[in-house]
C-alpha cells in the first residue's frame, strides 16, 4: 500500500499581512508564520519597567496589552503584543547584561525548575482578546565549562533569562510541562484561538475566523 501523500505545509502571502506584529522578534513572525499568518512588522517601545509589588503575570499580560495598543495606532490592521518573562523564586530574570550575569542566572536555573510566562495580546475588532500561559521548565545540571561556551555563541546575549529553548540550549532542558511555543515566544494553541476571534485567517486562508456566537 502507497503512502498517503500529505500536502505541502502551509506557506502564508507575506505580500498580503492579515495581522500587525508589534515586535521585532523574528522567533514570534516565524512561529506565526508556521500556522500561516502573514504579519506586517511594527515594533514598539513601551516601559518594561515592572511596578512596584507587580506579580509577573500581572506583568507580561500588562506589557502585551500596552504593546498590541501600540501597535494597533500604526496599523489598521487586528494587532498582537506578546512579552515573555523567565521567573524564578518568584523573581523575574531579565536579558544577560554580560556574561558573568549571564553565567550566574543559568547556575541558578540548572538542577531545577522555572517558570516561563508567555502572555499575548489581540487587539481588534472584538477589542482586546488576551492569554497568558505558564510553563514549567527543568534543567539538568550545567558545568562552568558548558556555559562558558554557550555564552561565547552569542546566543544567549538577548535572551530572557540567558538561554534559548529552540537553540543551543535545548540540550540543558531536561523536560517541560505546558507549551513548548510559549517558551519560544507564543503559545501557538491561545494565540490562533484569539486571532480567530478577532477575524484573522489561520493556514494562509484555509482556515477562516472563528464562527460568531
Amino acid at each position: 500500500m502507497s503512502a498517503p501523500i500529505l500536502p505541502d505545509p502551509v506557506q502564508p502571502d507575506a505580500s498580503r499581512p492579515v495581522l500587525c506584529l508589534a515586535s521585532a522578534s523574528p522567533r514570534r513572525r516565524d512561529l506565526l508564520a508556521s500556522i500561516g499568518v502573514s504579519v506586517e512588522v511594527r515594533p514598539v517601545a513601551v516601559d518594561e519597567t515592572p511596578l512596584p509589588g507587580e506579580k509577573a503575570m500581572s506583568y507580561v499580560s500588562r506589557l502585551a496589552r500596552d504593546k498590541a495598543l501600540a501597535g494597533a495606532s500604526l496599523s489598521p490592521l487586528p494587532t498582537l503584543g506578546s512579552d515573555t518573562a523567565v521567573v524564578c523564586d518568584g523573581e523575574i530574570l531579565g536579558k544577560p547584561e554580560g556574561a558573568e550575569h549571564a553565567a550566574a542566572m543559568l547556575r541558578r536555573l540548572a538542577g531545577r525548575a522555572h517558570e516561563v510566562l508567555t502572555a499575548v495580546a489581540v487587539s481588534g475588532p472584538a477589542g482586546v482578546q488576551e492569554a497568558c500561559v505558564a510553563t514549567r521548565v527543568t534543567m539538568r545540571e550545567i558545568t562552568d565549562a558548558e556555559i562558558a561556551a554557550y555564552w561565547a555563541s552569542g546566543e544567549p546575549a538577548d535572551k530572557a533569562g540567558g538561554y534559548a529553548i529552540q537553540g543551543l540550549a535545548a540540550i540543558f532542558v531536561e523536560h517541560i510541562e505546558g507549551s513548548h511555543s510559549a517558551v519560544v515566544g507564543l503559545p501557538l494553541y491561545e494565540t490562533a484561538e484569539l486571532l480567530r476571534r478577532q477575524g484573522v485567517a489561520l493556514w494562509g486562508g484555509a482556515l477562516g475566523p472563528a464562527p460568531s456566537a
